[in-house]
């Protein structure tokens, strides 16, 4: 919210500002969206003085309109939809992993967080705090703007494996600083999939619902506005003497698909495997 003051534009002296402040008209979305007539009348101010001063104001300070069909093609050029290399998993998250977006798969331990990213291709940066985290992505994202790319093409996709093992340790007696530094990492790993076109994708602890005793991703309330599209990942018993561990992915968080959807996972120790015709519905 920006707040009136001289020199904020041509023509909005302090002695307007006084006599606005006096009605109740201290910023400048008071003064963009009132009735400048009635505003001139108790103000003791030119109309015509008013309304120039709006208009280099909106000017300034609003979004230039684009209409909706503009926005679509944008969109349609800008996104990519990247499979994750499992049929039912794509399934569940409208056919794959989209770019300008966050993703998160949360679980317990051993739930298959980590198994069901399995790529080829990859680059490996181990970082164990948030700072080198942080570093690490701000030279990513210089690399890619500045179209560096790998021998293997440009990068499409960052995994983050895990978030909460960085960012928990801070959630202590220093909770303030904390707060903004997850939400700094926040900031960055979006920046990321937005201005860059890229597929971001973090893996979350849970934790227990105290009330309901249900699981929930760790990180609180002010980290589940981060992830677009989460997926809840829990193991399921399989049959005795079978090599692979049948998990079920859970959709409980999605722009697109709605929540409750669930699919069966074939996970092994080198990833997903090709899964049986999935099991899906709008339960649990």
């Amino acid at each position: 919210m920006v707040i009136l003051r001289a020199g904020l534009c041509p023509g909005l002296t302090a002695e307007m500002i006084q006599l606005l402040k006096a009605n109740s008209i201290a910023t400048v979305v008071d003064l963009v969206s009132s009735d400048l007539e009635e505003v001139a009348r108790k103000c003791c101010l030119s109309y015509k003085a008013l309304v120039a001063v709006r208009r280099v104001l909106l000017a300034q300070f609003s979004a230039f309109p684009v209409n909706g069909a503009d926005l679509y093609e944008e969109l349609k050029s800008t996104t990519a939809i990247l499979s994750t290399g499992s049929k039912s998993l794509d399934k569940l998250l409208d056919s794959g992993l989209y770019t300008g977006e966050v993703t998160e798969l949360t679980g317990a331990p051993s739930s298959g967080k980590t198994q069901v990213e399995a790529l080829q291709r990859i680059q490996v940066a181990r970082v164990f705090d948030v700072y080198k985290m942080l570093d690490v992505l701000q030279e990513l994202r210089c690399s890619v703007s500045q179209q560096v790319l790998s021998s293997s093409g440009p990068v499409k996709v960052l995994v983050v494996d895990s978030v909460s093992a960085v960012i928990c340790p801070l959630l202590g007696g220093r909770q303030a600083e904390g707060l903004a530094i997850m939400m700094q990492l926040a900031r960055e790993l979006k920046t990321l999939a937005r201005e860059l076109s890229m597929a971001v994708v973090v893996t979350n602890h849970v934790t227990r619902d105290g009330s309901s005793g249900h699981l929930k991703p760790a990180l609180g309330r002010s980290w589940s506005f981060v992830p677009s599209t989460r997926v809840l990942l829990e193991s399921r018993e399989g049959t005795w003497g079978q090599a692979s561990t049948h998990r079920i992915a859970s959709l409980t968080k999605s722009p697109r698909q709605p929540t409750g959807i669930e699919v069966e996972l074939d996970i092994g120790s080198c990833g997903v495997l090709e899964e049986s015709p999935a099991a899906s519905g709008e339960g649990r």
